[in-house]
């Protein structure tokens, strides 16, 4: 299994307002491969860090996703809202996930 994240950059006060359409229902969630996502948000009083946690089987099943129509109608009105963006940032982390442990 991998980890996806997209550690994204926010100015403050707007994390948590944006999360939620991160979780939303989406094409992507009957992907095959794909297990979850779940949001996490850190905060300072320079910035917000919302780290977007995406689990798939195989990186090859994450891949297809990212080169997938689906995926590019997803992001096609990234930067069309009106205003200024509250993003200040973000970076993509690829990860395996070698060991785990279940409470």
């Amino acid at each position: 299994m991998i980890v996806v994240t997209n550690r994204i950059k926010v100015k403050p006060g707007f994390a948590e307002k944006m999360a939620p359409m991160f979780t939303a229902p989406s094409p992507m969630h009957d992907l095959e491969g794909f297990k979850k996502v779940e949001v996490l948000v850190a905060t300072s009083e320079e910035f917000e860090t919302m780290d977007v946690n995406m689990y798939w089987e195989t990186y090859e099943q994450f891949e297809a996703w990212r080169n997938s129509d689906l995926f590019k109608q997803a992001h096609a009105h990234q930067g069309s809202s009106h205003g200024e963006s509250p993003i200040l940032g973000s970076d993509i982390i690829i990860a395996k996930v070698v060991a785990v442990t279940n409470s």
